[in-house]
């Protein structure tokens, strides 16, 4: 993505979003400190300590001082008297020596490993942060589900209480009070129904997320239509996943491995110096020598078999992209399409509370039956319990776009 266009892209959501704020989410410092917290952020964290302390290894290479210690009896056969029986000993000292060029391919794939490891590390925050806001709107749906029925408990409670008294009146009879009252026992159900997923859904959070304190803001913010373009919010998400950097970092840590197995076609010699003591001292041996592996087969099949992999993660890495492609492609289009649903979930709320509003009058002239009254009641409920969850999504959908962008929570 170019610079420009990404400047575009930061202009057009910060006016949006700079007004709105993290409406309805934790505050940004109790995230932070508990996403890092999380044990599979800090085992991402011990594995770049670890790929750390391997790439040290392998610029320091396995090239080591080797020493050899022998010793041994001669004897001369046929022995023409006792004293041509010696003992003699001898030691030497060697060391491979890795050959020009080898010394940087082992230094680029420790450093390889540490930037696949650091990608891993963001990569586990990342996920984290995911599971984090997708619990958090969980337990707010429970809640705002949790409300509506509270609020559809409360009015039909207030209409039952006005059908008893219209029956001690003789203006109702008892078949109106026993649906009113039925209908006061189905919508406290479902508020119990709603207030023990929200208790699940909270205690879910608890255990996942320790520390993250469970507290609602009211209200619900409204949903702002998505700013920039579908180009401009793919090329963000593709920047920052995290994803396709593991998979680009395999692809290039395979390469690197390719030329060093290619490398290997040429062994490293081994030199040494030794010194021995013959005849029982009376022949002293100074010497140096060279060691160096004649190549076989299976060495030009290690090389084929990196090689190989190389077009492996090759093919890995485009089938990532195109993956997180698509799904950015679809979180875009959904995010935007929330906004439009929602509102039309919102009207539709709107006409159908009007709608029970007048139902009601109605029957309080004696223009209408009871179970008019209490079906619109429940229709405009349905419908407001809808839109509040339309609500909710359209918030979730637009937190996740910037999420996967990292102009949320951005913890890297």
């Amino acid at each position: 993505m170019s610079r420009s266009s990404l400047f575009a892209l930061l202009l057009l959501t910060t006016g949006t979003w700079a007004a709105e704020g993290h409406s309805n989410l934790p505050p940004d410092e109790i995230v932070a400190r508990v996403l890092r917290a999380n044990p599979g952020v800090q085992a991402a964290s011990s594995q770049v300590r670890a790929e750390e302390a391997r790439r040290q290894g392998l610029e320091a290479g396995q090239y080591e001082w080797n020493v050899k210690l022998g010793g041994q009896q001669r004897r001369s056969n046929p022995a023409t008297s006792p004293e041509e029986r010696f003992n003699e000993w001898n030691a030497a000292i060697e060391r491979p020596l890795r050959l020009p060029g080898k010394g940087r391919q082992d230094a680029a794939l420790g450093a390889a490993g540490v930037a696949l490891a650091e990608t891993g590390q963001g990569d586990a925050l990342h996920e984290a942060s995911r599971n984090l806001l997708k619990l958090w709107f969980a337990w707010l749906k429970e809640g705002a589900a949790t409300a509506q029925w509270g609020d559809q408990v409360s009015l039909l409670e207030k209409q039952a209480q006005a059908v008893k008294r219209r029956q001690q009146l003789g203006d109702a009879a008892i078949l109106e009070s026993i649906q009113s009252e039925a209908a006061v026992a189905h919508a406290e159900a479902q508020r119990t129904q709603a207030q023990i997923r929200r208790s699940i859904a909270a205690e879910d959070l608890r255990r996942r997320f320790p520390g993250l304190p469970l507290v609602e803001t009211s209200p619900i913010a409204e949903p702002q239509p998505i700013k920039g373009n579908e180009a401009a919010w793919l090329d963000a998400i593709l920047q920052a996943s995290h994803e396709l950097g593991l998979a680009r970092g395999e692809s290039q840590k395979a390469q690197i491995l390719a030329g060093r197995a290619s490398q290997e076609l040429l062994p490293d010699p081994t030199v040494g110096m030794l010194v021995s003591r013959e005849r029982g001292g009376e022949d002293h041996i100074v010497g140096a020598y060279v060691s160096i592996p004649l190549p076989g087969g299976a060495r030009r099949a290690l090389t084929d078999a990196s090689l190989a992999q190389v077009s492996s993660s090759h093919f890995r890495e485009a089938a990532v992209r195109q993956k997180v492609e698509a799904e950015a492609a679809a979180l875009y289009q959904s995010a935007t399409a929330a906004v439009a649903t929602w509102q039309a979930g919102r009207n539709a709320a709107e006409r159908l509370k009007l709608a029970a509003e007048m139902t009601a009058r109605a029957y309080q002239l004696g223009e209408g039956s009871l179970n008019d009254l209490l079906n619109s009641r429940r229709l405009a409920n349905e419908a407001a319990l809808n839109a509040r969850l339309l609500q909710l999504d359209a918030l979730e959908l637009a937190y996740r776009l910037r999420l996967d962008a990292h102009q949320l929570w951005d913890l890297d």
